[in-house]
């Protein structure tokens, strides 16, 4: 993963006060899911919480110090947040997951010193994904008990080339899964295959898309693209900005020229990312 590659420097300063690993969220067939908490020395009640995911796979070898260290030292706690990794759990699971993250998060918030009303949320390429679909879907789904009945809306989005809409893959009118390496490396995850029908593969790629949620409602939303990604399209970042902007959300688009997916020093770009969510939730 590149982003924890750019960070592997030493960023200066003892700012995390303590760190609570391994919070249990969800248990689900015999697993447990769960969320790394850093907590800053002087915490400014911010909550920003980092999607653990490349290609929809994530781990906990993941979690990133380095990240917390800078984001703690702009007084915002971080909850780094691991997901069932794919092909053994299909997006809906994925989904499922990590709104359940945020809720838990909600829960908890007097416990981790935050305010539920000031949350963030980020990631990188499949953790923009998800991150997105979060900022797009956050809401309050009827259930048995207290985290079910609690939201798992954003107040801010910022994220790292995001995959935004299968239907519009590179270019409008172009749908991602008819393209056979995206079907072959993704396919399972989203339960589809090469033989699905045109009436399938519309239909998954509607379903996972945040461009399909996208509304007024969406949260201020940064997004930060290379414009030589040659994985996840600058487009895919631009065609969603333009929707923002029909729709009137407040939005940002930074293009990184000359880079792909991922580059050598992201540490700028991901004070960009810290300094939106502080922005919009102070």
């Amino acid at each position: 993963m590149q982003i924890l590659a750019a960070l592997a420097l030493a960023i200066q300063g003892p700012s995390i006060k303590e760190r609570v690993a391994d919070h249990i969220y969800f248990k689900q067939g015999g697993a447990a899911f769960t969320y790394d908490v850093f907590k800053p020395q002087k915490p400014n009640g911010i909550a920003v919480i980092w999607m653990v995911s490349g290609g929809w796979v994530s781990d906990h070898n993941s979690i990133n110090v380095q990240m917390a260290e800078l984001a703690c030292s702009k007084g915002v706690t971080l909850f780094q947040v691991v997901h069932g990794a794919q092909p053994r759990y299909k997006m809906g699971e994925i989904l499922e997951q990590v709104h359940r993250a945020v809720k838990d998060i909600r829960v908890n918030a007097k416990q981790w010193g935050v305010q539920p009303n000031k949350f963030g949320v980020s990631g990188g390429s499949a953790g923009g994904h998800l991150s997105l679909m979060i900022g797009t879907q956050g809401g309050v789904p009827v259930g048995p008990d207290a985290l079910l009945k609690t939201s798992s809306e954003v107040q801010s989005v910022a994220v790292f080339y995001p995959p935004t809409d299968f239907m519009n893959w590179g270019k409008e009118g172009v749908a991602a899964f008819k393209n056979p390496l995206l079907v072959n490396a993704y396919g399972a995850t989203f339960n589809i295959d090469l033989k699905a029908g045109e009436e399938k593969l519309s239909a998954v790629g509607k379903q996972f898309s945040p461009m399909t949620y996208l509304t007024a409602k969406m949260p201020p939303t940064l997004l930060i693209h290379g414009d030589k990604d040659l994985l996840v399209p600058i487009q895919q970042s631009r065609f969603f900005q333009s929707k923002l902007n029909e729709l009137g959300v407040m939005n940002n688009l930074i293009v990184v020229p000359g880079e792909g997916h991922g580059w050598k020093d992201m540490v700028p770009q991901l004070n960009q990312i810290l300094d939106w969510h502080i922005k919009n939730l102070s």
